[in-house]
């Protein structure tokens, strides 16, 4: 039902007004900045360098990425919100970070500050290092519940998705707690877990799904409605990996968009081009779905009012979980973000 849920707001997506195609196209002068504000190698950045690859045929021009990571992606996203507002800087990443950013006083924003353009939508996993002794999500959880403060998780850092995915586990466990260790990117995190020096990773399955293929790395649970296939590749067969809500139904489980984009007041043609490149190039990229599916994701080429929509479910869920486990600076009430 997801799937075609999503498969809906899709094709309704694509579906651009004729005002769009009759609006002056813009065509950049110069190279094109894709601002990654995490580490090379985690999930923004294979999603950003396989879209930027895919529009720059399109726009006739360079579109180069580059990773500016800290304060839980916050620098990055604030370089490209203080650019100038002419459509050659824009920032990638998950737009619950963007959603959340002034809750959590990293970045005066907001979701509806940014022209959205989203190219899949990814789930979270908590996995174990093979050494660590937790061959399953219950092993894991009992620890937790019972010496959770010297058991170190390793995630992409505050208000990533992984440590969105530990809060939310938290907030539905009585008495569960964890020693929360912080990275600059996915990549950073997945490594320190299949290295040992953390026990636990959380993190997007689309970071970790190698490792998992290559045994280096125990798929523990998803954070999802229902358990989630990684294809067969090469000579690994599928895996399934359990849904978190077998376990603990109460979870909240929305997705996770991730994609580019703009400050709002960029000049309109910018707008208007890039959405007919993403209803156009984006929404029939077999490089993106190759990689969605691949890394079990989902592919969802979706813009504008729709994205922002879609997006606005997940930041409202992680809102209050940050506000009810005291890590806001700022009331979401008082931005307009009302508890779900």
């Amino acid at each position: 039902m997801l799937r075609r849920h999503l498969l809906a707001a899709t094709a309704a997506g694509i579906a651009a007004p004729a005002t769009l195609r009759a609006q002056a196209a813009w065509r950049p002068d110069r190279p094109v900045t894709i601002i990654v504000p995490w580490a090379a190698g985690g999930s923004t950045d294979q999603m950003a360098r396989i879209v930027a690859a895919e529009v720059e045929g399109s726009l006739g021009q360079r579109v180069v990425v580059v990773n500016q990571p800290g304060a839980s992606g916050s620098i990055g996203t604030r370089n490209a919100m203080e650019a100038a507002k002419d459509g050659y800087t824009w920032a990638a990443g998950a737009a619950v970070d963007v959603g959340c950013y002034k809750v959590l006083g990293l970045l005066d924003t907001q979701l509806s500050d940014w022209n959205l353009f989203f190219a899949v939508a990814n789930v979270n996993v908590l996995v174990a290092n093979p050494q660590a002794g937790f061959r399953d999500f219950p092993a894991a959880l009992d620890a937790l519940k019972t010496r959770g403060q010297g058991i170190g998780i390793a995630t992409a850092g505050v208000s990533s998705a992984g440590h969105n995915m530990m809060e939310a586990l938290r907030a539905a466990t009585p008495g569960m707690q964890y020693r929360h260790a912080t990275y600059d990117g996915g990549n950073p995190a997945m490594i320190a877990t299949v290295s040992g020096e953390t026990p636990l990773g959380a993190m997007l399955l689309v970071e970790a799904a190698e490792m998992i293929r290559a045994r280096r790395l125990v798929p523990l649970a998803v954070q999802s409605d229902n358990p989630v296939t990684l294809a067969a590749q090469g000579n690994s067969p599928a895996i399934e990996i359990p849904s978190v809500r077998r376990w603990v139904p109460n979870m909240p489980a929305p997705l996770n968009y991730f994609g580019i984009w703009c400050p709002k007041g960029v000049p309109e043609p910018v707008v208007a081009t890039m959405t007919n490149i993403w209803r156009t190039t984006i929404a029939n990229s077999q490089r993106l779905k190759d990689y969605a599916t691949s890394r079990a994701a989902l592919f969802t080429p979706i813009y504008g009012q729709q994205a922002h929509d879609e997006a606005w479910k997940m930041v409202r869920q992680t809102a209050w979980l940050y506000f009810d486990g005291g890590k806001a600076r700022v009331s979401p009430d008082t931005l307009g973000i009302a508890r779900l």
